[in-house]
């Protein structure tokens, strides 16, 4: 089965996206071909079902990711925060932070996230993301795997303060590790890539409503890796 590429992301400030036609989905659960080997373009773009997913391989070069993982793992304040699951408090398998605008509090299973402000560094990469997808974020949640052992489990970003329709956008730093999708209703139906380090996907419009994603446990994996996740959280209504 082949699905059509729809490219929905226009191009800004000198970054061109161009659309393949050449992903064949052979089957339930295979991986997401995305490769650049045979193309001269930046970005590959698959088309789900009620959903458009972009990625971005080469987004930052080898030793500006380098150099942002760094500075990011040793100068984030990281929290391993707990989470309501099945009624019960549980400690998340990996570390995280949330930074962003002022009033652009986020919460999910039971945990309130209130912003850090955005570091020099977090500032110029979401410029850098913003002018790459043409929208804007106010927020982004930073997610430290320290090892393969770390995790995030089957989800789908859909919190109120995201709005009805939310466009999402991931950077990777550091080790590869994989990602998954599943569909909401048809969870037979399965995806995975590897997200490399420097590399940037874009979850579009439909994706939240559609389908769920995860970063399953790979304990062979050594070495860290750190998640942007940037996103629109709808500001909070001022305290007078």
């Amino acid at each position: 089965m082949a699905y059509q590429v729809q490219p929905i992301i226009p191009a800004r400030s000198g970054l061109h996206f161009h659309h393949f036609h050449h992903f064949h989905l052979i089957s339930a659960n295979m991986q997401i071909p995305f490769s650049l080997e045979n193309s001269a373009s930046p970005m590959e773009t698959l088309s789900l079902e009620g959903g458009d997913i972009f990625y971005y391989p080469g987004f930052l070069d080898a030793g500006e990711a380098d150099e942002s993982y760094t500075k990011l793992a040793t100068s984030t304040p990281w929290q391993q925060d707990t989470i309501s699951f099945g009624g019960k408090p549980v400690l998340i398998p990996r570390l995280q932070a949330w930074y962003g605008d002022k009033n652009s509090r986020y919460g999910y299973s039971g945990l309130a996230l209130n912003p850090l402000p955005w570091t020099p560094l977090l500032s110029a990469l979401r410029s850098r993301v913003e002018d790459a997808v043409a929208l804007p974020f106010n927020s982004a949640l930073v997610n430290y795997y320290r090892n393969g052992q770390d995790s995030v489990a089957w989800h789908s970003d859909d919190e109120k303060e995201l709005g009805s329709d939310p466009v999402i956008a991931s950077l990777s730093l550091g080790a590869t590790r994989r990602f998954d999708l599943r569909h909401r209703q048809n969870k037979g139906q399965k995806f995975s890539c590897e997200l490399a380090g420097g590399s940037l996907l874009v979850m579009g419009s439909g994706i939240q409503h559609n389908w769920q994603h995860q970063v399953p446990k790979q304990p062979i994996i050594e070495k860290g890796r750190i998640n942007l996740t940037f996103r629109w959280v709808k500001p909070d209504t001022p305290q007078l």
